[in-house]
């Protein structure tokens, strides 16, 4: 009898001390931008915050900017995994300085690398194109498939925080009167195919990109350096701003990513949670290659990430608790 008392009583504290700690972490919204690293992060955190700590989990879709605004401004969603915080900087500082969200840690330690670039076909061939300041002098080298006489600059999509600089860059280097006009791909997918496109026939071109990515790894493309330093201010207070009228031309930084979360999130999600999205982290290098094997295979976020936790357990189980690893491992 005191066996089976015993063995209840485990039983029942197992079974209560899971229930609370699903009550801890509760439901919860994923943010997931559209571009691949932090599509297959989101789900990498969904599936472990769900099976290793008993959270309820959904994923929600978003762009930069709106993302950041909401999550700074009103402290939802609950996680943003993959979050480019300099390119909202004002508003990002306000929702931490207001309490609104907390910075844990940074899931691309390497910090993420924008600019405008172009083949490294046409860079062999014209070894003196090597600053954005070069390149706008041949509007011929890079023309607009719509309008021949005139060059292209291929922009991102709208919502993304890379858009809006690319947009002020265009205003600042009066690439109109270059010559060059400035092309609304209008999504990740048109921007990924525009340069597809032009690079599978080598055409020449110049467009925003940043890394990492898989694209960088499938086509050879070469980051052109803007010429001119740093400006810390003027970079915060125009050149990420759509409204700001008077942009000047300074270098793009290399970009802090860190993860956001919600305070009212953090405050009862528990240390064991907060601790896992402050560890896990990988490599650009790394990343890129999870990335080109999601596009080879035209494998979904959530395909990528049951990729990467069955092929790379030794990585993960240093993220989580013990106890998480077994559940984790288990469900997969």
């Amino acid at each position: 009898m005191k066996t089976l008392l015993a063995s209840t009583f485990l039983t029942t504290a197992l079974i209560v001390g899971a229930s609370a700690a699903s009550a801890e972490c509760g439901n919860l919204t994923i943010a997931s931008m559209n571009w691949q690293s932090a599509e297959v992060l989101s789900n990498v955190d969904r599936f472990i915050l769900n099976n290793g700590y008993g959270c309820n989990a959904e994923i929600t879709i978003g762009d930069t900017v709106p993302t950041l605004t909401s999550i700074s401004e009103k402290g939802s969603p609950d996680i943003a995994p993959e979050a480019w915080v300099d390119l909202l900087p004002e508003i990002v500082d306000r929702g931490v300085a207001d309490g609104r969200t907390v910075k844990v840690g940074s899931p691309l330690p390497d910090g993420g690398i924008q600019g405008w670039y172009i083949p490294k076909y046409l860079a062999d061939a014209h070894p003196e194109i090597k600053t954005i300041g070069d390149a706008l002098k041949h509007p011929e080298l890079f023309p607009d498939p719509e309008n021949p006489d005139r060059g292209a600059i291929l922009n991102g999509p709208q919502g993304w925080g890379g858009t809006v600089v690319t947009s002020q860059w265009y205003k600042a280097l009066n690439a109109d009167q270059a010559g060059f006009n400035l092309v609304d791909t209008g999504s990740a997918a048109g921007l990924d195919g525009a340069i597809a496109r032009a690079y599978e026939r080598e055409q020449g071109f110049i467009g925003y990109y940043w890394a990492p990515t898989a694209l960088l790894g499938r086509y050879a493309m070469v980051r052109l350096d803007e010429g001119v330093p740093e400006d810390p201010a003027e970079w915060k207070r125009c050149n990420t701003v759509a409204e700001c009228p008077d942009p000047k031309f300074v270098a793009w930084p290399r970009d802090t990513v860190v993860t956001l979360v919600a305070k009212s999130f953090a405050d009862r999600a528990g240390p064991e949670v907060m601790d896992y999205l402050g560890k896990r982290a990988w490599s650009n290098e790394f990343v890129n290659g999870l990335m080109a094997w999601m596009t080879e295979n035209q494998a979904t976020g959530e395909d990528g990430a049951r990729q990467f936790l069955s092929e790379n357990k030794d990585m993960w189980k240093a993220w989580v608790t013990p106890d998480a690893a077994e559940k984790i491992e288990a469900a997969l």
